[in-house]
This record gives C-alpha cells, sequence and structure tokens, in this order.
C-alpha cells in the first residue's frame, strides 16, 4: 500500500524553515513518518510543493520518491497525487510532523481498516487527551459521541477521488498522535518528551 506523506506546507507558524526538516533528536520530523511507514511494508511518495525545496533536495539525497504538487490545499494535493500514480486501490496519507508516529499504530489502522469493509478511514484522538498534552487542537468533532481531534493519518481509495468515501472513523487513545508540530512550545514539548521516548529505528 502507498504512503503519501504531504509535506509541502510553508510551516509559517513554526517559523523555523520548511517544517518537515525541523529536527528532533538530530532526525527531521519528516524522517521518524517515513521510518514507521517503512517499517510497516509501505511504499513511501513524499508529496511536496515548490514552498519546500529544500525537502525536495533531502528526498533527492536519500532516493526517497517524491512528487511535487500544485500546491493546491491538503486534498487538492493528495486528489493530484493519487491520479499522477494512477492508484486504483487503499492508500495512506499522513502529515510529514508527526515525529512520534509508531508502526505499530499504522498497523493497527490498516488492520481495524480492512475489517470494516469501509471505503476510508480516518483517526481521531480525544480532545482530552490534547488538552492533558498541553496541546490546543485547530479542530474538533463528535465521534462516538466524543469530542475529538483528527490525527493526520487517512486512509482512502484511489479509484473512488471523485465522490466522498464511506469512512470508517476510528477513535484512538494514543497520546503519541496528538504531537502534530506547529507551534514553538509543541516542538519544546516533544523535544523535552523525546528524551528516550522516540524510538532512534522505527
Amino acid at each position: 500500500m502507498y504512503a503519501l506523506i504531504l509535506a509541502g506546507g510553508s510551516g509559517t507558524r513554526l517559523d523555523l524553515g520548511e517544517k518537515p526538516l525541523v529536527t528532533i533528536k538530530g532526525r527531521p520530523m519528516i524522517d521518524y513518518v517515513i521510518g514507521a511507514f517503512h517499517t510497516e511494508g509501505h511504499e513511501v511518495i513524499v508529496i511536496l510543493t515548490d514552498k519546500t525545496p529544500y525537502t525536495s533536495n533531502w528526498c533527492r539525497a536519500r532516493a526517497i520518491p517524491y512528487l511535487v504538487a500544485s500546491g493546491g490545499g491538503y486534498i487538492g494535493d493528495i486528489a493530484e497525487a493519487a491520479a499522477y500514480l494512477e492508484v486504483m486501490h487503499p492508500f495512506f496519507t499522513c502529515v510529514a510532523d508527526l515525529p512520534c508516529l509508531r508502526s505499530k499504530t499504522i498497523h493497527e489502522i490498516e488492520e481495524r481498516y480492512n475489517q470494516s469493509g469501509k471505503e476510508a478511514c480516518s483517526v481521531w484522538i480525544p480532545e482530552e487527551i490534547f488538552l492533558k498534552a498541553g496541546s490546543r487542537p485547530s479542530y474538533t468533532s463528535c465521534i462516538s459521541g466524543i469530542s475529538a481531534c483528527p490525527a493526520g493519518i487517512n486512509i482512502l481509495r484511489g479509484d473512488l477521488m471523485d465522490r466522498p468515501q464511506e469512512e470508517l472513523q476510528i477513535l484512538m487513545r494514543e497520546e503519541s498522535l496528538v504531537f502534530n508540530i506547529n507551534t514553538r512550545d509543541e516542538l519544546d514539548r516533544v523535544r523535552l518528551l523525546s528524551k528516550g521516548n522516540i524510538p532512534e529505528n522505527q
């Protein structure tokens, strides 16, 4: 299964250059995400835009496949990449700034999706876990009667991109998915927590 890693944003809130390359324990954030998907045997394609030329160079130097999308937004870039790759089966999408993502979490998401029979899958974290970790979610929705926030990892069907897809909504009490890095405070918190908590090799 393809894993499309979205890494084309400007990262203006973080203001440390290209966000995928901001380091934690000496490794770029995107490297942790790629490592987690590689551990589960997925074929990673990094989706970039003209806002992330250094990330493009980083991928090229490491022979990591990538595409440069037009930068039409999260959904638009995913659809553009899926059409270019001619993906006709399910594929993962994931943001590049989720450095605590674990391979076992990816495995669980894929298993639950395969068992559901649904067309697509979105992953949600209870808002209380975000707040407990000191994060401020930018969006919430009611999932199974619980206020929850999107985790930034999903599964879509490539052959159904022209219409809304019937979706499995997975609610996970997984603290590692809380740390979607958008601000300096969030980065500092993860750098502090990462001392011994983020595996060197996924």
